[in-house]
């Protein structure tokens, strides 16, 4: 597909207008630029690193229809909802539609009407659907949640794999590809199987420093999770279990202590499970106590913490999982309960066989089975690995992480500290695994440490071996950890899957000969009632918030959600109500100027917050648009004015070359095969460089003096200040083009 011509600028408005963001996060100007020119591309981003934007935007801005292929109706909907409350024309085709609905879903995709179609991958393999879409002017493919395509991801679906017949039914569309987490491997294999030409491959942050990980040996379950849930009242969050069995009890234990909790998993009906999802999505339920069959389809952004009960089973599936939590860039705990059975359960797991459609048995595919092993290894090492977790996470996913400390994790937060003797107490456990003939697993190497007089030691005759009782002042709970430790540090190793035995190795023996240290850590017992440090993300994400006025403005949220049909946090995330609750703006205009707050989401529900902000702060006397000022100073900037050198070639110089003949610019684009708005920055470069002594031609004198006079008296540094002195009646463009004239005239201005 030949590239189009599209301004930074026009991007920009576009974004402002329907989604209320002044400014792009880090990756996304480059990703939608490569959506706009027709360049096929891969994206990785974090979780709520803002993906979805990076094809949605372009597809607004650029017209035609661009179809996103999407794994579950949950997630399309959620994306469909969001868009139209921005005011963007989008649709979902899936199985729950009617005839009738579908008919006519597919004469406004026949008629030009939509900007997005999302649909299942499914869907998109059914050469009627296909043919229809053939018909259509789909500029684009956005494969959404992309991992599922590669046999290395980490939720490997085959019904992604048909989507290599794209580029053949679609050789003119651009095809790009969307996840949050993609080693290098499985990156390589996403753009072999959707046979993407050369393509821009962005790779973002995988750090998500709003995010803080603890992790801890599992000791005592349910009170551990209650610490969690009290210092998050009231709060959304999910915990996830590896057993069906293990979540309807803990769902049922959560109820009894009055937590508004739901179970979720596959071995419940679709009603059952239906019913916990929206509850979630509406607000009506905080905690979702689930196994990994729940979370893909879920958009809330404003998830406060996500507990893991159990040990998932790759660092891929954790970071996808943990990622839910804090997608509206405010703060967010995640915390990790792990125990030595938790792999070997996976384990057992992974090998399980399936059951075919005939109720034939299915053998797991050997070579499948290596690499989910791996995974499990992976993740084990992490969860018993004594150093930095962003740092970890980071690393696994092959980039560095520059600080020295995160100050948001279990490590740096100081929630651990050294064992005393630490390379000491290592060595007896080492050496009591050598004396043991290397043939027993934990709980007997710590029955062993800690003494204990049992008929299988006795019958051992491991009660006479020089280490018998060398650690009998440690608790059990405390000597697994610690050879978790060991085991993480890969210092010891664990064989065997149902009944794993520990065994030595030359790292073992370097560390008996004091050749190599090793560090141990243990929890920090903290007197009763005192809680776990707080995240720098956590202390500032609240500065200066009326709590009092944000919770009245979630419960005004909720309202016209359940008014409206829709998840409350797709009126407005959390960190655009807190934004409100600390600005408290003062009208319609200032209220534009908070984060998140698009055009149609402010003519459809700003009078409604404004009315609640106003009777609040009135009530409490409370000063006005704090901090606006500022916001205004820092919006949309117009460029700074170095001298315009006239372009020699490309389409720029021909736009050039027909303004200076007198040419309109709507002729310009015209000619030039360009949108109006592209040819007016061209325009507005072209009267830097010309210096026209006039320019009443495109800019009528009455408006030029009112834009003037407006631009005295707030400065030129932005153009949003002077379109809120004209009450909005002029319009951009024009603004533009006589603020580049006067600065051409008055030299640069910073």
């Amino acid at each position: 597909m030949p590239a189009t011509q599209y301004s930074l600028d026009e991007l920009r408005q576009v974004i402002e207008r329907h989604w209320g963001y002044r400014a792009f996060r880090p990756l996304q100007e480059q990703a939608m630029q490569a959506a706009l020119d027709g360049q096929d591309s891969l994206v990785v981003m974090p979780t709520g690193g803002g993906k979805s934007l990076c094809y949605q935007a372009p597809a607004v801005l650029r017209g035609g229809t661009t179809v996103v292929v999407s794994p579950l109706i949950a997630l399309m909907k959620d994306q469909v909802d969001s868009l139209k409350t921005c005011g963007v024309p989008a649709i979902q085709i899936d199985s729950t539609l009617t005839s009738t609905e579908k008919n006519a879903y597919e004469m406004d995709l026949l008629q030009g009407a939509l900007r997005l179609l999302f649909v299942s991958p499914e869907r998109l393999a059914m050469n009627e659907f296909c043919r229809m879409l053939q018909r259509v002017n789909v500029h684009s493919f956005a494969v959404d949640e992309a991992h599922c395509i590669s046999h290395w991801g980490h939720d490997f679906r085959p019904e992604y794999r048909q989507m290599n017949r794209i580029k053949e039914l679609f050789p003119k569309a651009s095809l790009h590809a969307y996840t949050a987490t993609a080693t290098e491997s499985v990156r390589a294999d996403i753009c072999k199987q959707l046979n993407l030409v050369n393509p821009l491959v962005l790779v973002g942050n995988f750090d998500r420093p709003n995010l803080t990980y603890r992790v801890h040996p599992r000791l005592d379950q349910n009170k551990q999770i209650m610490e969690v849930l009290d210092r998050h009242r009231g709060e959304a969050g999910i915990i996830y279990c590896i057993r069906r069995a293990d979540v309807d009890e803990l769902s049922a234990l959560l109820v009894q202590q009055g937590i508004r909790a739901m179970p979720y998993h596959a071995g419940m009906d679709k009603d059952g499970r239906q019913r916990a999802q929206e509850a979630f999505a509406t607000e009506k339920c905080d905690v979702i106590v689930a196994t990994v069959a729940f979370g893909m389809g879920i958009n809330r952004s404003n998830l406060r913490f996500v507990i893991h009960a159990a040990m998932p089973k790759s660092i891929e599936h954790y970071q996808q999982e943990t990622g839910r939590a804090g997608r509206d860039g405010l703060e967010a705990e995640c915390v990790l309960l792990h125990g030595g059975s938790d792999g070997p359960s996976w384990k057992k797991i992974m090998a399980k066989p399936g059951i075919g459609p005939e109720g034939e048995t299915i053998e797991v595919d050997r070579n499948f089975l290596i690499n989910a092993y791996k995974h499990i290894d992976d993740m084990e090492r992490y969860a018993r690995n004594s150093i930095c977790r962003h740092r970890s996470l980071v690393q696994y996913f092959g980039q560095k992480f520059e600080p020295e400390t995160c100050a948001a994790c279990d490590i740096c937060l100081g929630d651990t500290e050294p064992v005393p003797d630490g390379m000491v107490v290592a060595q007896k456990i080492l050496s009591c695994v050598y004396r043991v003939e290397q043939r027993f697993g934990v709980n007997h190497v710590v029955s062993v440490l800690r003494g204990e007089n049992t008929d299988k030691i006795r019958s051992m005759g491991h009660d006479k071996l020089t280490t018998y009782g060398l650690l009998r002042e440690h608790e059990k709970n405390d000597l697994r950890n610690f050879i978790h430790q060991l085991v993480g540090q890969g210092v010891l190793v664990r064989e065997g899957d149902e009944y794993p035995i520990l065994k030595l190795n030359d790292l073992s023996f370097e560390v008996m000969k004091k050749q190599r240290t090793v560090k141990l850590v243990k929890p920090v017992e903290r007197p009763t009632g005192e809680r776990a440090r707080k995240s720098k993300a956590d202390t500032e994400s609240w500065e200066g918030v009326d709590r009092d006025l944000f919770e009245r403005l979630r419960d005004l949220r909720r309202e016209l959600a359940g008014q409206d049909g829709v998840p409350p946090y797709i009126i407005h995330s959390d960190s655009t109500l807190r934004e409100l609750a600390r600005a408290r703006p003062s009208s319609l205009v200032k209220m534009k100027l908070i984060y998140g707050i698009g055009e149609r989401k402010l003519a459809q529900y700003g009078a409604a917050f404004l009315q609640v902000i106003d009777h609040y702060c009135q009530s409490q006397k409370l000063t006005r648009d704090v901090g606006l000022d500022a916001a205004a100073l820092a919006s949309r900037p117009v460029a700074p004015l170095p001298p315009v050198v006239k372009p020699t070639s490309g389409v720029k110089a021909v736009a050039f070359d027909l303004l200076e003949q007198g040419f309109d610019p709507v002729d310009v684009a015209y000619q030039t095969n360009r949108s109006v708005r592209a040819v007016m920055d061209d325009l507005a470069d072209f009267i830097r460089w010309k210096g026209p002594a006039d320019i009443s031609q495109w800019v009528k004198p009455d408006i030029y003096k009112l834009v003037a006079d407006a631009a005295e008296k707030v400065g030129m540094a932005r153009l949003k200040p002077i379109f809120e002195e004209l009450g909005g009646k002029i319009a951009y463009e024009e603004i533009r083009l006589v603020v580049s004239h006067l600065q051409r005239n008055q030299g640069p201005v910073g």
